[in-house]
């Protein structure tokens, strides 16, 4: 009731103030606006007179009121709220407001009651039954709590793909929202047609975790195999799921459910649920039950689909990596590759990328494109590739026409198309001097201006047939002098950073020995 009600009060008790039979009037009156329950107190709370539309909502038989104080035919807890009302009115001559609860042969029952003086120094208490304005409120609310509840695990489901984690948020809404004691989930093992343990809480021992259930037997297996839900207050015959007879006893499970979780069709496991204490479900909390199901089938469905989805990607990867050193093999087989050369810029240029921040990601991807850095000179001939004189013009027109080549044969592989970098553009050079579009500065990919670096140094201390090795400094002294030139400034300096700290640890390594 609001102020609008509490001034309507006051406007009867003020327009019956004059009359002769006055209490009872008032109390007439009031009730015909008001009629669910009402009595007359004195100050002291003494029950003079009362109404009641549904006298089953008292809570004692009515001719236990007359003569008694309201707080005394009250149960304690609304006792104290009623003398407490009753002492602030008597100070400040206000509506005084409470809201109580009563447990009735009919049930549990809510009240809202209004304590306001009359004329004459009495105390008109109006009583309405709020029940249904309460419990529909609370369901209101349940059912926010409830969709609040499955936005969480909906979260957790595509937020994460580790079932445990996900598994646990589902858990925790299972024992919140349903108010049991203890769950978990079993997980179908297809290969053994087992329930195996994923994950639980609620539960005091721990022992059973590395248990497993049959298909079929026990509660649990009972709702896998039939696919329906299997509830049970008595334990006697059948083990419910993974907890042994003994370990019931400990825990003091009185209430069980076995939920099957299904997701396409096919079972993915068991949500099991425990109580201490007797249940009983009502409509809602059972679709509930089922929401939560659905969503841990769900969230096991798609950790395992991304699991089959990482392995399938890892098993592509490894023949893509196969198929990679299939082509590098062949270039030393044709004599177009040493694979000693291919081998030390390899570790020198992923050293050199890691020394610069590059990531993991990327650092895969230098991986490929190092070890086809010259795939396209399977697509020059190999008296040029091999000759020891001089080339000429007409022959380096062939020679520069391998990164294009390279392109060509590996474009066509989505998959490689991250690491085409370095086999495209290991010639550009920093001036914009190199081929085979002469790209200059940082329009040059920063791998290959990384890769240029260590397959330039690698190719000067390395023999070839035109020319001996250089000496280690000779070439870092090239290396520093192109800095700005054919290099990239900042990769030099990295480079030459990287070259000194391998010294440093070859020199510390030699003082140990």
């Amino acid at each position: 009731m609001d102020t609008e009600n509490g001034s309507k009060i006051r406007q009867i008790l003020t327009g019956l103030s004059d009359h002769q039979d006055c209490a009872s009037s008032q109390l007439e009156a009031i009730f015909r606006v008001f009629p669910d329950i009402l009595f007359i107190l004195d100050r002291q709370g003494m029950i003079l007179e009362y109404r009641a539309g549904d006298a089953s909502l008292l809570y004692l038989p009515p001719e236990q009121f007359l003569g008694k104080r309201v707080q005394d035919v009250l149960p304690p807890d609304v006792a104290d709220k009623f003398t407490k009302a009753i002492e602030s009115i008597s100070r400040l001559n206000e509506i005084a407001a409470l809201k109580y609860k009563l447990h009735l042969p009919q049930g549990e029952r809510w009240f809202d009651a209004r304590l306001v003086y009359s004329s004459n120094a009495q105390i008109v208490v109006i009583v309405r039954d709020v029940t249904e304005h309460v419990q529909t409120t609370e369901r209101v609310r349940q059912q926010l709590r409830q969709i609040s509840a499955l936005h969480a695990i909906d979260i957790a489901i595509t937020a994460s793909f580790d079932l445990k984690v996900t598994l646990s948020v589902i858990l925790r809404e299972v024992l919140n929202q349903l108010e049991v004691d203890a769950a978990d989930v079993l997980l179908f093992n297809s290969t053994t047609r087992m329930l195996e343990f994923a994950g639980g809480q609620g539960f005091h021992a721990s022992g059973f975790q590395h248990s497993a259930v049959r298909i079929g037997q026990g509660y649990a297996g009972i709702a896998a195999l039939e696919r329906r839900t299997v509830s049970t207050s008595e334990f006697n015959a059948h083990r419910p799921g993974i907890l042994t007879s003994r370990e019931l006893l400990t825990e003091g499970f009185v209430s069980y459910y076995a939920v099957p979780l299904l997701a396409k069709g096919q079972v993915k496991g068991v949500l099991e649920i425990y109580h201490r204490s007797p249940l009983q479900p009502g409509e809602p909390w059972l679709e509930f039950l089922a929401a939560l199901a659905s969503r841990a089938a769900l969230a096991i469905d798609s950790a395992e689909l991304f699991q089959s989805l990482q392995q399938t990607n890892t098993e592509l990867s490894l023949a893509y990596d196969s198929a990679i050193e299939g082509w590098s093999q062949a270039l030393e087989i044709s004599g177009r590759e040493n694979m000693e050369h291919a081998r030390r810029v390899l570790d020198l240029t992923l050293q050199l990328a890691q020394h610069m921040g590059i990531n993991e990601r990327d650092l895969a991807q230098m991986h490929r494109g190092v070890l086809l850095h010259d795939i396209g000179n399977l697509g020059i001939p190999e008296i040029i590739l091999l000759k020891a004189e001089p080339l000429t013009d007409a022959e380096w027109v062939i020679i520069r026409d391998h990164p294009r080549l390279a392109v060509q044969m590996l474009q066509s592989i989505p998959f490689l198309s991250p690491a085409l970098d370095i086999p495209y553009c290991h010639h550009e050079r920093w001036d914009g001097s190199g081929y085979p579009n002469g790209l200059q500065g940082e329009k040059i990919p920063l791998t290959a201006r990384i890769f240029a670096v260590v397959d330039v140094y690698d190719a000067l201390v390395s023999s070839r047939p035109y020319r001996p090795a250089w000496k280690h400094q000779e070439a870092l002294d090239y290396i520093r002098d192109q800095s700005g030139k054919l290099f990239d400034p900042k990769v030099v300096s990295s480079f030459l950073e990287l070259m000194a700290k391998n010294a440093a640890q070859r020199e510390k390594q030699m003082k140990k020995k």
